[in-house]
C-alpha cells in the first residue's frame, strides 16, 4: 500500500523595509485544489505575493514531483 497523494500549498508574502520578500505566514497545507485557489484569491489583495500549488507526493519514499501553480498572483519566489 502507498501512502502517495497530493500535497497542496497556500503561501504569501509581503516585503520588509529593504524590499526583500518574507513569508507573511507559514505556508499552510489545504486538503483541495478548489479550496486553495480560493483561498488565495480572497487574500491576494491583503499581500504582496500569494501562491498556492500542488505536487504530487510519497512522503514514506521522499519521493515529490514538480509543483504546479494552481493559483498565483503579484511577487512570489521561484518554486523548487
Amino acid at each position: 500500500m502507498t501512502s502517495k497523494g497530493k500535497l497542496i500549498v497556500l503561501a504569501a508574502f509581503d516585503k520588509d523595509d529593504e524590499g526583500n520578500l518574507l513569508q507573511a505566514f507559514d505556508p499552510r497545507q489545504v486538503d483541495t485544489e478548489e479550496r486553495a485557489k480560493r483561498e488565495a484569491r480572497a487574500i491576494a489583495d491583503k499581500h504582496t505575493g500569494v501562491v498556492a500549488w500542488s505536487r504530487e507526493a510519497d512522503p514514506t519514499l521522499g519521493e515529490y514531483g514538480p509543483p504546479i501553480v494552481l493559483f498565483q498572483s503579484g511577487e512570489v519566489p521561484e518554486l523548487e
